[in-house]
């Protein structure tokens, strides 16, 4: 045999000698679905006796229990090669591992089969135990709903039973007046001894025992000999019954006995419905139709009432009315007016406004290191654009930065202005500027006082007495000109009249009385509000009086939150600010705007009602759409007698400020004038579009222009800057922006004069005028008046228009034809119709 011969234990070919006497097969599994067939075989031994040289076989018999595989001996494997029997030895190794992995894996498989049944056993068992239960629950609650159901049923019956023996004893009692009146005494005992037996025949079958020795219920009808002389067998009367029929023979007696009726205080809302006015009046929803149907009020029982209506049904009721709204959410917030006793001195609030070149910031440096108390010099400090300074008299005073008015003008366009006084800040050397004119515009809008602060005293070339000069142009009369304006002359460089300016800010504050309520809830002004990205929502809020501490509940315009901490104006923590003190205030849900009202309230669900009815509010404004009254009808109807067409103007010079606003006020009537809000000289600045933005107005600049911060403010705002250079051009385009505000006019264009001569039917259209044109033409489409004795009495439209069957556009004069008005059929004969038409023209200035 070859060396290289491959073996195998493949069916194909059998390893060995030849000479078997017997052999089998065996079937080998692999992984992954694998299988092999493996042929075993059973071949004679060759035994070799001594002295024998043939060669003797006899068949080897098997074990009673051998192994899968029997290895060959060494004395017969002495014809193999030592290859042939490695991959033999190697492949019966194999055999016998796959055949123990075979038989492991079906062990394992039957044992994994049995843990399944079981599992699935009990599963079924729990399975089966839920749903008994479930079955015995809801059997249990079906007995207690039938059991509940029976003792409605008989409470009802038992109750009915009693009204009807009520009733029964009543009618008893009147028959037998009205008996004993008629008839003698005795007939009236026979007539009664009668009813009483035949009573006690029927109680005596009513209260036959039944099988059982139970008397039944009784049955049958309820007479009046039972219900008066019912024996014991009957069923007691309940003692409400008793009441019931007490108060019906009170009735019976005294007919003109009323009970009287209660007075209530009904709360009628903006809008209600009829069963809640109803139920809130305690009456009748049938009584409240009756009164509806006498007020010509055709509703249901689920449409609402308006208040005014509600409040005439309750009156007709003789009920007191108490009418509430929306609005009355916020009734409380603000608290009342405090005792003069209460009142304690505060410190005044300044605002220091001017332009930005004539020394703002140094003179807020220099009284910023003026604060004897800090001891501290260097600039303002800009962390919340409020702090106080306290002079060398321990006074405090109260200053807020607002640099470009922004704040300023937001509080003055809410009607929320918290500046006590405001320091107008001039440059010696360069007097009066255009914003130095705005700042003075500004507060007299907000109706404060003015100090005057002459500064850049320093500088050569200063003239206090032109600054005061110039001043008197804008109505602004200072002491040494005999007026009431406080001035000072100072120098922010030199830190010079500091001292008199805080004394001339303190002096003002006594002659304004400034006084307030520390031991109160706190209530004041949100100056300005930002969103920090490390702290949240954070409100600076000037506190006008009470106390406000840390753990408070705020209300903040739309915002609210509970004060989780107050800073000053140095970043330091404080636990409490009192009136004409500005803080931080942190933990509101979200940024408040600047100008808002914030108050202190009692609750959380009291913060949330307010914030609620204000979204609430500011949604309508966005949406255009709001609650319409009798008193907004009629301030809309005063309003609109005369219409404004307000202006923001700036210019390159004062004499052409002055001729525009000549100009411009020359232009209107009656209907529409103009309103300049704010005319200066100078670029047009952020400030401008600010208050243009409150007060709805147009920007026009003549031969000025916007700067960049201006230009963005006014395209997030929405406002209109138009740019000028020649002044006819300005007039012209203002002259026809309000005579777009003008009503239309329409001129009346008389075609055509019809005699009507006859009327006839005309089918569904109703009927139509047979008739001749006498002047003119009868056109369609066009409008129509009908003039009977000269008099009108109806103007409207040609419905249509037609000679014999056709419908025409035009009819001459001298042709008949047929006309019918637009819902109108009172022709007559001898009417004259007269053909117009009505051309709309825009009216001009």
């Amino acid at each position: 045999m070859s060396e290289e011969r491959k073996l195998t234990i493949s069916g194909r070919s059998t390893l060995g000698s030849g000479k078997i006497v017997g052999a089998g097969q065996i079937r080998q599994n692999f992984s992954h679905g694998r299988s092999k067939t493996v042929v075993v075989e059973r071949k004679r031994r060759r035994v070799l006796k001594k002295g024998d040289t043939a060669e003797v076989e006899t068949p080897v018999e098997a074990p009673a229990e051998k192994p899968l595989f029997t290895p060959p001996k060494q004395a017969e494997e002495t014809h193999l090669t030592s290859v042939e029997r490695d991959s033999r030895a190697e492949a019966l190794k194999d055999a016998i591992l796959h055949a123990e992995d075979e038989r492991m894996r079906a062990s394992e498989q039957q044992r994994q089969r049995q843990e399944d049944a079981a599992l699935k056993r009990e599963e079924e068992e729990a399975r089966s135990g839920e749903e008994r239960r479930a079955a015995a629950e809801d059997d249990a609650r079906h007995r207690a709903e039938e059991d509940a159901k029976r003792r409605a049923e008989e409470e009802e019956s038992r109750l009915k039973i009693e009204e009807e023996a009520a009733e029964a004893e009543q009618k008893a009692q009147l028959a037998e007046k009205d008996e004993t009146a008629k008839k003698p005494k005795a007939a009236h005992a026979d007539d009664t001894r009668k009813g009483k037996g035949r009573g006690e025949d029927k109680r005596k079958t009513a209260g036959r025992p039944t099988r059982r020795g139970e008397k039944r219920r009784r049955s049958g009808k309820l007479t009046v000999g039972m219900a008066l002389e019912g024996g014991e067998d009957q069923r007691q009367r309940s003692l409400a019954a008793l009441r019931r029929a007490q108060a019906k023979q009170k009735r019976a007696a005294d007919p003109s006995a009323t009970v009287a009726k209660k007075s209530r205080e009904v709360i009628i809302p903006e809008s209600i419905t009829v069963h809640e006015l109803a139920n809130r009046m305690a009456e009748r929803a049938v009584s409240l139709f009756r009164v509806l149907k006498d007020m010509d009020v055709d509703v249901a029982i689920g449409d609402t009432l308006d208040q005014d209506t509600a409040e005439l049904v309750v009156a007709e009721f003789g009920h007191k009315v108490k009418r509430v709204s929306e609005s009355d959410v916020e009734i409380g917030m603000i608290g009342e007016e405090d005792k003069a006793s209460d009142l304690k001195p505060r410190p005044p609030v300044v605002t220091v406004m001017g332009h930005v070149d004539h020394g703002k910031t140094s003179l807020l440096d220099a009284l910023r290191s003026s604060n004897v108390v800090s001891g501290e010099a260097g600039g303002i400090t800009q962390h919340i654009g409020a702090y106080q300074v306290e002079t060398a008299d321990g006074h405090k005073i109260t200053f807020i930065d607002t640099p470009g008015h922004a704040a300023f003008t937001e509080m003055r366009a809410r009607g929320a202005s918290i500046t006590d006084i405001v320091v107008l800040v001039v440059a010696a050397d360069d007097g009066i500027m255009p914003q130095t004119i705005e700042a003075i515009n500004h507060a007299k809008a907000a109706d404060v006082p003015i100090i005057v602060a002459i500064n850049k005293m320093d500088v050569a070339g200063a003239d206090p007495a032109r600054v005061r000069q110039d001043l008197l142009q804008h109505e602004v009369i200072v002491e040494e000109m005999s007026g009431d304006v406080l001035d000072v002359e100072v120098s922010a460089l030199k830190k010079t009249g500091l001292d008199k300016l805080l004394e001339a800010i303190y002096l003002q504050s006594e002659l304004l009385e400034l006084k307030a309520n520390p031991d109160r809830a706190a209530e004041g002004v949100t100056i300005e509000a930002r969103l920090d990205k490390n702290r949240g929502p954070v409100a600076t809020a000037l506190i006008k009086r009470g106390t406000l501490r840390v753990g408070d509940l705020v209300v903040a315009g739309p915002a609210w939150g509970r004060v989780k901490a107050l800073m000053d104006e140095h970043g330091e923590a404080v636990t409490e600010a009192g009136p004409g003190q500005p803080v931080e205030v942190l933990g509101l849900n979200c940024a408040p705007g600047a100008g808002d009202d914030f108050a202190a309230v009692e609750n959380e669900a009291r913060a949330r009602e307010i914030t609620e009815y204000r979204l609430a509010q500011i949604q309508k404004l966005r949406s255009g759409t709001g609650p319409v009254s009798l008193e907004s009808a009629f301030a809309a109807m005063k309003a609109a007698k005369v219409k404004e067409f307000p202006i923001v103007l700036k210019g390159d010079v004062q004499g052409s400020i002055e001729a525009i606003n000549a100009a411009l006020l020359k232009i209107g009537n009656e209907e529409v004038q103009a309103r300049i809000i704010h005319s200066a000289v100078g670029g047009i600045t952020e400030s401008d579009i600010t208050l243009a933005r409150a007060s709805s107005a147009p920007v026009i600049g003549f031969n000025v222009r916007a700067n960049v911060q201006a230009r963005a403010a006014a395209k997030a705002e929405d406002v209109a800057i138009q740019y000028y250079s020649v002044i006819y051009n300005l007039i012209d385009d203002v002259k026809a922006a309000m005579s777009g505000m003008l009503d239309p006019a329409f001129d009346e264009t008389i075609l055509g004069l019809v005699d009507v001569k006859d009327v006839f039917s005309a089918g569904k259209i109703g009927k139509a005028a047979g008739c001749i044109v006498v002047d003119g033409s009868a056109r369609m489409p066009a409008k129509a008046r009908l003039l009977r004795d000269s008099v009108v009495v109806y103007e409207g439209e040609i419905s249509s228009l037609r000679r014999f069957k056709d419908d025409v556009a035009e009819v001459k004069a001298g042709t008949e034809c047929g006309i019918t008005l637009e819902n109108y059929i009172d022709i007559k004969a001898g009417d004259q119709i007269e053909v117009y038409e009505l051309h709309e023209r825009q009216r001009t200035l």
